[in-house]
């Protein structure tokens, strides 16, 4: 059984960092909006009495103005022209005068109505969009301790598949994930991010206290500080095949025959994880 047949469920194969999320493309912009927005992005204005969606143009106020140099005549608390009291924060600063004729609520200018918070800038209001994801799918997450140990009651068998997801630590020095017996360990994986000014992915057994002989030799080194990762195990009569992101990348043989004698899943050092999950494929 070839490791591509339990690769159906993710993105179509990409080298080294996998694809992208189910349904997202790569750099996801908002709705309506250029590829790359700025903040607030509005382009400028025209002039005139209004500005977009209604908005008087002019020097923006203070919270609370005190409106100097109003005309003559008798005021009303705070220094305010006589005339009905105003809202405590009005939503619209001063403006020009309007068109004369009916005024607003408390002699603002008459226009059409505005939200009391209106959204800036103008157009119809947009919620938060979705950001860049990673580039390959992660489980929700599940918060599993670490160092983690997964049994397998009855071994592992021909065709199981072992998913792990998680993302590698900050300032990593190693991880291991590791498959052992009652007694051996027998598939030792461990990705290095300083061996010796290298990176690379230990593959070991340690059969009757003995260690074998280790296997160095991939593709590429697919981990990165910082960053997550999704590695798929497929467990065959013969070896175990190993994918990260959406791609084969290494193949252990067995050196231990007996695949229902593995019964424990080991994982530790620098990586938090979000998902571990066992299936059996038919």
């Amino acid at each position: 059984m070839d490791l591509s047949d339990a690769l159906g469920d993710w993105p179509n194969n990409q080298s080294g960092g996998g694809g992208a999320w189910p349904g997202q493309n790569n750099n996801p912009t908002w709705p309506g909006q250029p590829s790359n927005p700025t903040w607030p992005g509005a382009p400028p204005q025209p002039s005139g009495p209004a500005g977009p969606a209604g908005w008087p143009s002019g020097p923006s106020q203070p919270a609370n103005p005190s409106w100097p140099g109003g005309p003559s005549g008798p005021s009303g608390p705070g220094g305010w022209p006589s005339g009905p009291s105003q809202p405590a924060n009005p939503s619209w600063p001063g403006g020009p005068s309007g068109p004369s004729g009916p005024s607003g609520p408390g002699g603002w200018p008459s226009g059409p109505s505005q939200p009391a918070n209106p959204s800036w800038p103008a157009g119809p209001a947009v919620g938060p969009g979705p950001g860049p994801g990673p580039s390959f799918p992660v489980a929700p997450q599940m918060n599993l301790a670490v160092p983690f140990k997964q049994q397998f009651p009855s071994g592992l068998r021909d065709k199981m598949l072992i998913t792990i997801a998680g993302t590698v630590k900050p300032h990593p020095n190693m991880f291991t994930i590791d498959f052992c017996s009652a007694s051996d360990l027998v598939f030792h994986f461990n990705p290095r991010f300083n061996d010796e000014g290298k990176k690379t992915i230990v593959r070991n057994s340690q059969i009757r206290n003995a260690w074998g002989k280790e296997e160095r030799d991939m593709p590429r080194f697919p981990f990165g500080p910082g960053q997550n990762f999704e590695m798929k195990f497929l467990v065959t009569s013969s070896s175990f095949k190993v994918a990260v992101n959406n791609s084969h990348l290494v193949e252990f043989k067995h050196r231990e025959q007996n695949l229902g004698a593995i019964v424990w899943m080991k994982i530790y050092n620098d990586v938090t994880l979000s998902k571990v999950n066992v299936e059996n494929l038919p």
